[in-house]
């Protein structure tokens, strides 16, 4: 008797890539920014004291941008596709025949055959139109839609615990070992923010963790650079 194969259930990566980006870009500006500060403050030969203030109050301020700009950006994205739905929900009411041609037309261009192009158009219309038109012509799911408040959540956490790794180093080093100790165990935190973030998304780890921590490490010898040829005494 033989056996019908059965169907392998497959674990995509792609329903991850909202968090994912979100959570990714918070932790790695959480620990380049507040690096940044301390390192550049630090270079302006400050106190002790006024390099963990300075820390603290970018952990605070970054955490509230992040979250500000995260759900303002992702809300104009989530206003757009539900004015693209609306629109397009219209059009199906005023122009079903033709909105089927141009379901059936998506198809033919994906390769399907004229006639079972139109079979398939005919019942995607007949069960869930509006769902069709956003999937196959808009390019909207249910994965890839607009979440503001899962991104500005996500943003704001992520930043704070990302700046707090090198505002704790900063608080229990001397004063005087503030800077390197500050630059060489963030670029450890971002290459395994950069391996961990490629590894979840299914990119090569190491290919990941070289491209965070090469930008984040440019950036911080910036800072450090303006902080050294700038700064001053800080009280």
């Amino acid at each position: 008797m033989s056996m019908l194969p059965h169907a392998v259930a497959e674990h995509h990566r792609i329903a991850r890539v909202g968090w994912l980006r979100a959570a990714v870009m918070g932790a790695n500006d959480g620990i380049v920014s507040t690096a940044s500060i301390v390192a550049g403050v630090a270079a302006s030969h400050a106190s002790h004291h006024d390099i963990v203030v300075a820390g603290v109050a970018g952990l605070v301020a970054g955490a509230m941008s992040m979250a500000a700009g995260e759900y303002v950006s992702v809300s104009s994205q989530a206003d757009t596709e539900k004015a693209d739905l609306a629109m397009e929900l219209e059009e199906i009411k005023k122009h079903p025949e033709a909105e089927t041609k141009e379901l059936a037309d998506i198809y033919v261009g994906r390769g399907l055959d004229p006639d079972l192009a139109a079979q398939v158009a005919k019942q995607l219309m007949s069960r869930d139109a509006l769902a069709a038109h956003a999937r196959d012509e808009l390019g909207i799911s249910e994965m890839s839609s607009a979440n503001p408040t899962q991104a500005a959540l996500t943003s704001a956490l992520t930043f704070a615990l990302g700046a707090a790794l090198p505002l704790s180093v900063a608080w229990l080093v001397p004063v005087s070992n503030v800077i390197w100790s500050v630059a060489g165990s963030c670029l450890a935190f971002l290459f395994i923010l950069g391996w961990l973030a490629a590894s979840a998304g299914g990119a090569s780890p190491f290919r990941g963790a070289l491209r965070v921590t090469f930008w984040s490490a440019l950036a911080m010898a910036f800072t450090s650079l303006v902080g050294s040829l700038f700064g001053t005494s800080v009280g």
